[in-house]
């Protein structure tokens, strides 16, 4: 079954203005204008002039009228379908081995037999939305059953990210605006003229008088959002990507016929690799079907190989995936993402650490789990202090702090409790967490942790005491009081639990 992510970036040509325009400044209102004719509008606005209350659409004259000191660029789509491209092939080699523009603010893609690298679809969601984030752009991804719907969702919706259960586009869609159907804007403007709000509305009317109105479009769009007509995604392909191919006279469809020539294209491949001192930590196998469709599989690595006999592994473990439907008439293999990798010959004799990355393959393409490890961060701040990185990613000289004991369990928040105890420098003498009063007969503390005023103002003055608690059964805690219990700028006094020891 098919899932259709699609992102929508609403202020990509903007923000592709600033950067090609450092000299800006931040705070100042930026608009994009496009002309037609005599007629000019926005076609893209900036956070701070949708502030101030202008909109893509609206007459340029009257936004310069509206907002002061507005700066007004005119529209290049070439640079930002540029943009667009460069974004979409970064996100080829990173989450789905189909993905396409989606012109002129989107991307598409289709993530089924690769969003288990990522750890499901939740998280495929949350990193690419944050990844984009950390790029300057702000986005918004909807994961549906068909791309009509998740086109139209991703433009509608106000969340970052949604993900609608498969089986459910019909009542995630009911409420949409009509402009979610990628009709012209004349059409658009004839529907809401007769009345019509809601793609529900339209679905529920008889498709005939509709059809001898407006033609074919309507009722196309309508079938391909919900699902009953097809709308194959054509991939984007990257000149420098190492692909090859095996076409068949005769379409195919056995297990053993596809994990056969899938052994030839990996051996063919590595070769290619080995050519240009390559090794792969993607590799994409595309099927295409006799009936115009395709379905793609993909594989990580944690570190780049180009071992055919363990790369076949990886893709006959996921074989039993494909749908061949009426036939496999073209099956291409595609190192999308690469890393040098150069051969070096071991001695017999010399000390070799045991390599874990096979294990970490495995269990990542299972899709089961998303694997990394945790690694220290030059913070003071506890849950600041680690971070996930890579399994295989290298040592960077960071530590914890070792003048006191950390706890096995740190919470991802602390976790609010209530204490007695006797201000400001007193352990507690009894706590309650998860309803259930805790006694406590041994104390450590108070260690003092200041916040990082050097990075955040709020935390100027801000204190925690942390405490080492044991209580009677004889488990231990770590729990802290927010401020030095006498001044109140330090902290709200409140008392938190932030770890358990083993």
């Amino acid at each position: 079954m098919t899932r259709v992510v699609s992102v929508f970036l609403p202020t990509l040509p903007t923000d592709r203005v600033r950067r090609a325009d450092p000299f800006i400044p931040a705070e100042t209102p930026l608009v994009v204008v496009a002309r037609g004719g005599s007629k000019r509008w926005l076609s893209a606005v900036d956070a701070n002039a949708a502030k101030l209350g202008l909109h893509v659409g609206m007459a340029a004259a009257k936004a310069q009228a509206l907002v002061q000191g507005l700066h007004m660029v005119d529209a290049d789509p070439a640079a930002d379908l540029a943009a667009l491209e460069r974004l979409t092939l970064w996100a080829l080699s990173q989450y789905s081995p189909i993905v396409a523009i989606d012109p002129p603010d989107g991307i598409v893609m289709d993530t089924e037999g690769a969003d288990h690298l990522q750890g499901g679809e939740a998280l495929t969601l949350s990193g690419l939305v944050n990844r984009f984030r950390a790029r300057g752009l702000p986005a918004r991804a909807v994961i549906a059953d068909t791309w009509g719907a998740a086109f139209g969702l991703a433009r509608s919706m106000t969340a970052e990210t949604k993900v609608i259960p498969a089986g459910k586009t019909a009542d995630a869609v009911a409420r949409l605006p009509l402009s979610s159907l990628r009709l012209s804007a004349e059409a658009i403007v004839s529907l809401r003229t007769l009345g019509f709000k809601t793609v529900g509305e339209l679905a529920a009317t008889p498709r005939a008088p509709l059809a001898l109105r407006f033609g074919p479009e309507i009722g196309r769009r309508l079938d391909q959002m919900f699902g009953r007509v097809a709308e194959p995604i054509d991939p984007i392909r990257c000149p420098e990507i190492i692909e090859v191919h095996r076409a068949f006279a005769e379409p195919i469809g056995a297990a053993e016929t596809i994990a056969k020539y899938v052994s030839r294209l990996v051996t063919q491949l590595c070769l290619e690799l080995q050519a240009k001192g390559l090794g792969v930590r993607r590799t994409d196998l595309i099927v295409h079907r006799v009936d115009n469709t395709i379905q793609a599989l993909r594989a990580g690595t944690a570190k780049p190989v180009r071992d055919a006999v363990w790369l076949t592994k990886l893709l006959h473990d996921r074989i039993e995936k494909i749908d061949p439907g009426f036939g496999i008439e073209k099956l291409s293999l595609a190192a999308t993402m690469v890393e040098p990798l150069n051969d070096r010959q071991i001695s017999l004799v010399e000390d070799t650490d045991v390599d874990v990355t096979s294990l970490i393959d495995v269990l990542g393409n299972r899709g089961t789990q998303r694997i990394y490890r945790l690694a220290p961060v030059a913070s003071d701040v506890p849950e600041r202090s680690v971070q996930r990185v890579s399994p295989v990613a290298k040592e960077d000289g960071q530590t914890w702090p070792m003048t006191w004991p950390r706890p096995v369990r740190l919470m991802d928040r602390p976790e609010l409790i209530e204490v007695m105890a006797l201000l400001p420098d007193h352990p507690p003498v009894w706590f309650t967490w998860c309803g259930k009063r805790r006694r406590v007969k041994r104390a450590d503390g108070p260690e003092r942790i200041y916040g990082e005023w050097w990075q955040r103002t709020s935390e100027w003055v801000a204190v925690r005491d942390y405490f080492t608690v044991e209580d009677e059964t004889g488990e231990r805690y770590w729990i802290f009081r927010s401020g030095d219990g006498v001044d109140a700028e330090t902290g709200s006094h409140k008392w938190f639990l932030h770890g358990v020891f083993a």
